[in-house]
């Protein structure tokens, strides 16, 4: 499975923006895909995960109701639309996906910058 993100840009704080992630073929039903962001000079965190088969997800505390997934199943993409944007959201966004089954996210797109000004 290939993916491939987009959407990052330039926003100011308050403002809101959406991420994608198109995955290259259908998915497995018991697949998961997600979001990890890097800022620089910081690790990799997670930040949210979405079921594809269930749509259920699971977000990190620090963008719990700022943040939101939700899958566009006849085009194999998931969305991510942020908002509510602080300027610590500043990173880049990494759409990644896992087998139900595994702990480890085994696919990775490529990064898209996201910054957020003050």
């Amino acid at each position: 499975v290939q993916l491939q993100a987009s959407g990052g840009g330039l926003v100011q704080a308050g403002g809101s923006l959406r991420l994608s992630c198109i995955a290259s073929r259908r998915t497995f039903s018991r697949f998961l895909m997600g979001w990890f962001r890097q800022a620089p000079g910081k690790e990799r965190e997670f930040v949210m995960s979405i079921n594809w088969y269930s749509g259920s997800t699971e977000y990190a505390d620090s963008v719990k109701g700022r943040f939101t997934a939700f899958r566009e199943i006849a085009k194999n993409t998931v969305h991510l639309q942020m908002d509510s944007l602080k300027p610590e959201d500043t990173a880049t966004y990494y759409c990644t996906g896992r087998q139900e089954s595994s702990s480890e996210w085994a696919y990775w797109g490529q990064g898209t910058l996201v910054t957020v000004s003050s």
